[in-house]
């Protein structure tokens, strides 16, 4: 073997010991699901992960506020369940090396005070702040990225989200300290995640959509929905998503859905679901086995 040809197989070996290292060996498959937003105890332990994909949990939520709901200028603290902790982050994760773990920032409200987007007054000092506080939290409990949940905006009037969003992905990433950046759009927040999406689509790696806001009663409705969102955003970041014992079309309807976006050309690699308190609570994980079954046994794009 030459030169060039062994270096090509050093480059080789050592993109594969990263894949195996980091747990990217999973043929594309991925489980999102959000956890800790209720503040009621919820274990990571308790749910049931299967190898051949990757599970996300994203901790609920990282917040640019004081306890009050005051902003604080793009410095984020954990409002998670307090029974997620470091100690058992860092244990599920060597017990699955298929999990991941991000911080979704901000979410619907801390307590009753909705958490709304505000404009800073200098977009680059929030940047900054935001960079660093969640560079903080990366290190503190392993984190592998962030999902971006904002949920409230300015009636009427032009925010600096997409700008602020996207250059906040853009740095982290592109100083190693996250790997996975995602958003979670739904309905009312439209505009400001379209722009934010053809902005930085290439630091977005998937799209959480909140179908079960969108009022949809029939598994035809939901291929229908798809459709609609798939051209607003990247069929192929695009994921379903499913409430448990919520909104939305529920239990074999909802499969039956999926079955028809894949009879419509749609690859589905990845699902998206809220939440894990839910399933907690019940003391059922029924759907988590239910949603990892199907990915495992659907085709892959």
């Amino acid at each position: 073997m030459g030169e060039d040809g062994g270096l090509i197989l050093k480059a080789v070996l050592y993109l594969v010991a990263v894949s195996v290292i980091h747990g990217f060996g999973c043929d594309g498959k991925v489980m999102m699901e959000y956890i800790g937003a209720t503040g009621d105890p919820v274990d990571f332990g308790s749910i049931p992960i299967k190898p051949g994909l990757d599970y996300y949990f994203l901790l609920s939520f990282a917040i640019d506020s004081n306890p009050s709901g005051k902003p604080q200028n793009g410095k984020f603290s954990p409002y998670w369940s307090s029974s997620l902790s470091k100690d058992s982050a860092s244990s599920i994760k060597k017990r699955h090396r298929n999990v991941k773990l991000l911080a979704s920032l901000s979410g619907w409200s801390i307590g009753k005070t909705v958490v709304r987007w505000y404009n800073p007054r200098d977009n680059r000092e929030w940047i900054s702040n935001a960079f660093l506080s969640i560079q903080s939290l990366v290190r503190e409990y392993g984190l592998d990225g962030i999902d971006v949940d904002y949920e409230s905006f300015p009636i009427g009037r032009k925010t600096a989200f997409a700008y602020c969003v996207g250059e906040l992905i853009t740095m982290l990433k592109n100083r190693g300290v996250i790997k996975v950046a995602t958003i979670a759009p739904f309905a009312n927040t439209l505009d400001a995640y379209i722009e934010l999406f053809n902005g930085y689509k290439g630091v977005i790696d998937y799209v959480n959509y909140q179908f079960y806001t969108d009022g949809i009663g029939t598994p035809r409705g939901y291929l229908d929905a798809f459709k609609v969102r798939a051209a607003q955003f990247d069929k192929n970041k695009l994921l379903p998503s499913y409430e448990i014992n919520g909104r939305g079309i529920q239990g074999d309807a909802f499969f039956h859905a999926m079955r028809l976006i894949q009879g419509s050309g749609f690859h589905i690699n990845g699902l998206m679901v809220f939440s894990a308190d839910a399933s907690s609570q019940s003391k059922d994980f029924h759907y988590e086995e239910s949603f990892q079954e199907f990915l495992l046994n659907s085709a892959s794009a």
